[in-house]
């Protein structure tokens, strides 16, 4: 079992940024690929951006591209995500997922469904 622990949410003005952070116990973090996703009220879970084992792949959703940036510190059993110029409709819960992953290189998919643990949560509320 993985147990995940998001902080970091909170409130913030249109333009600005958060810094998230995802803290990992359990089973050896460097086994998994680690993802960010968010889930707006009413809408479906949506993928923004996942990181390869080591660090040395990510990939993201074009909704946040150019603005967020996903990290992680193996040493700290940690994931972060990097919130800039923030938007109203960037609002919602955000979770951190984790997936075991064969390849250090490897990706997970962009499929909430496939991703084996989940976070509680924070929410980020973006004012106009």
């Amino acid at each position: 079992q993985v147990q995940l622990v998001e902080s970091g949410g909170g409130w913030v003005q249109a333009g600005g940024s958060l810094r998230l952070s995802c803290a990992a116990s359990g089973r050896p973090f460097s086994w998994y690929g680690m993802g960010w996703f968010r889930q707006a009220p009413g809408k479906e879970r949506e993928f923004l951006t996942a990181i390869s084992r080591t660090g040395t792949s990510t990939n993201y959703a074009d909704s946040v591209k150019g603005r967020f940036t996903i990290s992680r510190d193996n040493a700290k059993n940690t994931v972060y995500l990097q919130m800039n110029i923030l938007k109203p409709e960037d609002t919602a819960v955000y979770y951190c997922a984790a997936e075991s992953l064969p390849g250090i290189w490897d990706l997970p998919p962009p499929t909430p469904g496939l991703w084996d643990y989940w976070g509680q949560g924070t929410q980020v509320t973006v004012s106009s």
